[in-house]
């Protein structure tokens, strides 16, 4: 009895000694194919300012503020533009009660050339002054829609969700148009910056998966794929740390990542690990 159960427990350790072994035989197998690289979350920025001129108004946020898509940051004083609209209304609608008048007028003309009462020149000059306010009414219709346009150009939104890097403007200051009133960090998508070696070039391919990594103790790794790989080589820049020498040829990589977190920071250096035999088996798998 004692033996066999001496037997089995050494079948048991044996057992265990294996399946270690494998597990540390393959870890060491896929650390063999792990592509290490090392970059930079891209720095994206948003120049926020209007489309027309006037005195700014009002800024609705400060440096460090987040904003989602669609949120007002900032308004110009609608005083002129309000004037504006008003005025060219005021003007479509004058040019709307003249048509009007031109068109009972033509009507009797029709109606007394029959019986030659008015002249055929009196009735061409009815419908060419009826023509004449026709298009007048289109152009001040035209510049209504103008005057409405640029009232609304008084307000910009967010564009995206982001974080305010710097608040250039402050109320009361005239601007110009395009000019910037805010600066916007674009937080979404995260897009990584790296670089690929020549001889590792044919390994990487479009949507092959990813892990991102960061400095922050205890920090989670990221998901993500590649989502451009730079058709032209360039020298490895000085900003990015590699364990070959800097003056090798290397490709720009972009991998677009996963952030429900969003400790991913603009500018933050990041190690990024790629599975060329992990996604080889996956291709085969949907083929």
């Amino acid at each position: 009895m004692k033996k066999t159960i001496l037997v089995s427990v050494a079948i048991v350790c044996v057992a265990a000694v294996i399946i270690v072994g494998m597990v540390y035989f393959f870890r060491e197998r896929e650390g063999e194919n792990i592509i290490t690289l090392y970059g930079n979350v891209d720095v994206r920025q948003v120049d926020i300012g209007f489309r027309v001129s006037g005195k700014v108004n009002q800024l609705h946020f400060e440096e460090g503020d987040g904003v989602k898509e669609g949120d007002l940051m900032c308004t110009l004083d609608l005083t002129p533009y309000d004037s504006q609209l008003l005025e060219a209304e005021a003007y479509a609608e004058a040019i709307r009660v003249q048509l009007e008048n031109a068109n009972i007028l033509l009507n009797r003309r029709l109606e007394l050339i029959g019986i030659g009462a008015v002249s055929q020149e009196d009735l061409d000059n009815a419908k060419t002054s009826r023509d004449q306010l026709q298009a007048s009414l289109l152009q001040a219709e035209g510049a209504v829609t103008v005057a409405k346009d640029n009232l609304a150009y008084t307000q910009a939104c967010a564009p995206t969700d982001g974080i305010i890097l710097t608040r250039i403007r402050e109320p009361g200051t005239v601007v110009n148009p395009t000019e910037p009133v805010y600066t916007l960090s674009v937080s979404s998508p995260v897009w990584i910056r790296a670089f690929v070696g020549e001889p590792n070039l044919g390994l990487v391919h479009y949507g092959m998966e990813a892990r991102v990594y960061t400095d922050i103790k205890n920090g989670k790794s990221y998901s993500g794929k590649i989502g451009f790989i730079s058709p032209v080589a360039e020298f490895t820049p000085k900003t990015v740390e590699t364990a070959e020498l800097r003056t090798d040829l290397v490709y720009r990589l972009r991998i677009y990542v996963d952030n429900p977190d969003h400790l991913l920071v603009q500018g933050m250096p990041v190690t990024v690990k790629l599975y060329p035999d992990r996604n080889k088996s996956v291709e085969r798998q949907h083929r």
